[in-house]
């Protein structure tokens, strides 16, 4: 224990020597050279696939199902919601809107870049998943994320039965455990089994596509499918904060003239438009 100490303390003066050089080569206008350098993936996942994601703002009511069946399907802690949904309130084109965010499975990720013990890796199959047994609890990769979309686990968790009789895997990351970080998986053990993610599944407004860009296509819930490369390519949709280079694997489509109430405003009767 002692020794892996020493290693960890070590890397952590080495990253603070990393971050003074890309500091100085961004000051030299050299950002684009540092953001863009890739980092190779580790695999415990099939090669040929390749998943990404597709949320119709115009769509999305707000209503938040894709966080409850999220937190239900991984037992997600309280206080943590690994797909947040937030109110917009200042587009001047669509008005008011909401937008969900999961993790964006960056296919640059600094989380990764900024893990000392690789707990955190990115698949080739686009998933950027965590590792809480290899996890130290430096929470180096909260700090990395420009998303926030990351989270840790200051005490030990609740339980309930069904979450403790599974053993741990990192592909639904539970059971939880205290002084680890976690996030949105893309739930890649139903992707495995053919199936949609459970925000997706669960989205009654079917706002949640989800596909493999090998396939060129994305799904949602009503088995309403979209050509992935006319949205990524042609300028259909936009992701969150890209000109960090971070290349997100979840794309926006934009939002409209709202045909439901904004947020904060009471939503209408049955029966009444």
């Amino acid at each position: 224990m002692k020794t892996l100490r020493r290693e960890f303390f070590r890397s952590l003066v080495q990253g603070g020597a990393g971050v003074l050089v890309v500091s100085l080569a961004c000051a030299k206008g050299k950002t684009e050279q540092v953001v863009q350098q890739k980092l190779p993936a580790r695999s415990i996942a099939p090669s040929n696939q390749k998943w990404s994601m597709v949320i119709d703002l115009a769509k999305c009511d707000g209503c938040k199902d894709c966080t409850k069946a999220c937190n239900k399907m991984h037992f997600v802690p309280p206080m943590q919601e690994w797909i947040k949904v937030y109110e917009v309130l200042d587009n001047p084109i669509a008005g008011p809107y909401y937008l969900p965010r999961p993790c964006l499975q960056c296919d640059n990720p600094p989380c990764v870049r900024g893990c000392p013990v690789g707990a955190t890796f990115k698949r080739t199959d686009g998933i950027v998943i965590m590792d809480h047994d290899r996890c130290i609890g430096c929470r180096n990769c909260i700090a990395q994320c420009p998303y926030s979309a990351r989270f840790f686990n200051w005490s030990e968790p609740s339980h309930n039965k069904n979450e403790l009789s599974h053993p741990y895997s990192m592909e639904y990351s539970y059971p939880h455990r205290k002084g680890v970080v976690e996030k949105c998986d893309f739930c890649a053990n139903d992707l495995r089994a053919g199936k949609l993610p459970a925000c997706a599944e669960k989205c009654d407004m079917a706002a949640i596509y989800v596909g493999d860009e090998y396939e060129d296509a994305v799904t949602n819930c009503k088995g309403e499918t979209v050509q992935l490369s006319k949205i990524t390519k042609q300028g259909a949709a936009f992701r969150l904060l890209e000109e960090l280079g971070t290349e997100p694997r979840v794309y926006f489509l934009p939002p409209t003239k709202r045909k439901y109430p904004a947020p904060g405003e009471p939503k209408p009767e049955a029966g009444k438009s």
